[in-house]
């Protein structure tokens, strides 16, 4: 997929009948790494469809803290990681999406013109997006477009965090750290879904949200410390803050699995991730596993949050949403820190 930016001023998006795509699109568009004030609203030329990827209108698209990692190219393994090391090499940000799809390559077989989809494109932050087929999935009926787009980044980490990564099964305890986040809040959801017993952690502003999630525990951090209850967990899934190892293995059974997918500092090259590398070497001479994951972009683990959200048992927990006007506020607000749940642009 490629795109041609033209650097005109701002434009107001029409709509268009299916049958008639338009040439051109608005999108958030960044020439630079840098923050929020470095991007800007363009009208650009429509991106290209390969045979294997689909063209989606996009009606909303959530905002991760993937979108801050691309946006400033920090830490800078980011850019090492092919997403430009002077610039960003796709100019138009967003990766979570919810929309209807416009046109199909001549290889997609799963969707047609019409059908409303929800999942991973590239350039979501854009009145167009063009997705691979195995990164989308059918939108559930029960929810709104700005639901389902705050979905696939943020579930897929917390479903195979909490499915695949903490060894947790039905009846056993889960600490989930950050649990008023967009991958906790998910997270919260999901192990409820499968029997677990949960408590969530989170600030004072955020424990109703918690509790209302369906967390069976919630601690205050702002008011104690994880273990001054003196209870044990058999996993803990730690998305935020930045406890020291110690403090965690202290309340993680002796046989019980800490998962850290999150917990940044900002540092420029390991941007906290030196945490996890340290729990990686720990863990091969203590009987606790101590570690992290990479989230896989899965198009059958989608189905099953889909799955999930259209039997009641997960419901996005969405923040705010904003017009794409609007977009750097947005960004900004994420940056933050504060969102309860996701942030949305609704496009």
């Amino acid at each position: 997929m490629t795109y041609n930016v033209r650097k005109t001023e701002q434009a107001k998006g029409t709509d268009m009948p299916t049958s008639t795509l338009p040439t051109t699109m608005d999108a958030a568009v960044q020439d630079r790494y840098g923050p929020a004030h470095t991007v800007e609203i363009r009208r650009m030329a429509m991106p290209e469809t390969a045979d294997n990827e689909v063209l989606v209108r996009v009606k909303a698209a959530g905002l991760d803290r993937g979108v801050v990692h691309l946006m400033t190219g920090l830490p800078y393994p980011v850019r090492l990681a092919g997403y430009g090391l002077r610039a960003p090499k796709y100019p138009v940000l967003g990766m979570d999406l919810s929309g209807v799809v416009e046109r199909v390559g001549k290889d997609v077989t799963r969707f047609r013109p019409g059908d409303e989809v929800f999942g991973i494109g590239k350039g979501t932050f854009a009145e167009y997006s063009v997705a691979l087929e195995s990164k989308l999935a059918p939108k559930p009926a029960n929810l709104t477009f700005e639901q389902a787009a705050a979905v696939a980044i943020s579930g897929l980490t917390a479903l195979q965090g909490v499915r695949d990564h903490t060894n947790v099964e039905s009846g056993q305890s889960l600490l989930v750290i950050g649990a008023s986040g967009g991958v906790g809040s998910y997270a919260v959801q999901i192990a409820k879904a499968y029997g677990i017993e949960v408590t969530g952690v989170c600030s004072t502003s955020k424990v109703d949200l918690v509790r209302s999630i369906g967390a069976d525990h919630v601690i205050d951090y702002q008011r104690e410390q994880i273990d001054a209850r003196g209870n044990h967990y058999d996993a803990i899934l730690d998305i935020g803050g930045n406890r020291q190892l110690s403090q965690l293995r202290s309340v993680l059974s002796p046989r019980g699995t800490l998962v850290i997918v999150g917990s940044e500092t900002g540092g420029r090259w390991l941007g906290g991730t030196d945490r996890q590398l340290r729990g990686m070497v720990l863990s091969l001479f203590v009987s606790q596993r101590l570690g992290t994951f990479i989230s896989r972009e899965s198009g059958d683990d989608l189905a099953v949050l889909g799955e999930l959200m259209e039997a009641g048992k997960v419901t996005p927990v969405i923040d705010k949403v904003y017009p794409l006007a609007e977009v750097r506020t947005a960004l900004g607000d994420l940056e933050s820190g504060r969102a309860r749940g996701k942030l949305v642009i609704a496009v």
